[in-house]
């Protein structure tokens, strides 16, 4: 997931300036999400994507005054796919608590 950028921001999207071929090519060999609705601000989208619920459901609304906190009730896809065997990471932004028990390896 990439931060602030749009559905227009892409070559696979027919951008007739910015170039992405690496992102395009990934494109090419993923599953899209062709009616995924997002929020106006990162965090509450994120732990959509993140967990499957709609922000509210998830207690994340926006990005300031611990509005942004993804509460450990809440099982995440990488949580998910960490108990069927698959290996998870993390890298960049997380931006949806910084302690405990809000940080990814809470």
């Amino acid at each position: 997931m990439t931060d602030d950028q749009g559905y227009g921001d892409l070559g696979t999207n027919q951008n007739p300036i910015i170039k992405t071929p690496n992102i395009d090519q990934l494109a090419q060999q993923s599953a899209q999400l062709t009616n995924f609705h997002v929020d106006p601000t990162c965090s509450p989208t994120r732990s959509s994507l993140l967990t499957g619920k709609h922000s509210l459901k998830a207690g994340v609304w926006h990005t300031v005054l611990g509005r942004y906190m993804l509460g450990p009730e809440h099982i995440t896809l990488a949580e998910t796919l960490q108990q069927n065997g698959y290996n998870t990471g993390i890298f960049g932004k997380w931006h949806l608590g910084d302690n405990y028990p809000y940080r990814p390896q809470d």
